[in-house]
């Protein structure tokens, strides 16, 4: 009798073990799903801001070809660069695209300061308070969606986790880093 009670003590011990590691495994995994979602999220949330700043563009353009009508490099540039963010697939190419809006923009306000009377107009000043407000939004969802993504990417590449990470598939996140030479302005040339 006490050669099985051994037995079954040992038997008891092993189960508890395998239902602890198989508790821990699916905890660890949960959570790697958790944080990839999160991820997932964020982008969205970029995406959204971007999108909303695409769709403010239109009004903008439509309300400053009135008073400009003449400066079409930098209406087509505006269009074109839309086109490029709408496109965009992967966490650089929105970078890119992002990039190459911001460039479009930062010389249509530059335009925009030989027209005094479009720099009063309600609707002009009410779009750039919109756009000024998103470019904010925008620049914050950068910032919570890379935050979000080295969360991420350190706990696949942190031992034990990097054992789930590479059995399951979890690939690190990508950033959204700034293009480079976004960090110069643009120039505009009012010779032509």
């Amino acid at each position: 009798m006490k050669k099985m009670s051994g037995g079954i003590i040992a038997l008891i011990v092993v189960v508890l073990v395998v239902a602890i590691a198989a508790a821990w495994g699916v905890g660890n995994y949960n959570s790697l799903v958790g944080l990839r979602e999160d991820v997932t999220g964020q982008s969205s949330n970029i995406d959204t801001q971007l999108q909303r700043r695409t769709d403010l563009i239109p009004n903008l353009v439509a309300t400053v070809k009135g008073y400009a009508a003449h400066e079409t490099e930098i209406m087509t540039a505006l269009a074109d660069a839309r086109a490029n963010l709408a496109g965009a697939g992967t966490m650089q190419e929105k970078a890119n695209a992002d990039a190459q809006l911001s460039g479009a923009l930062s010389r249509l306000l530059v335009v925009v300061e030989n027209y005094p009377n479009l720099k009063a107009d309600a609707q002009y000043t009410a779009l750039m308070d919109e756009l000024a407000g998103t470019e904010n939004r925008i620049a914050v969802s950068r910032k919570d969606y890379n935050d979000t993504a080295r969360v991420y990417n350190k706990r696949i590449k942190s031992f034990p986790s990097v054992i789930f990470a590479n059995m399951f598939g979890f690939d690190a996140a990508e950033y959204f880093e700034a293009t480079e030479g976004s960090d110069v302005p643009p120039t505009v040339d009012f010779s032509k």
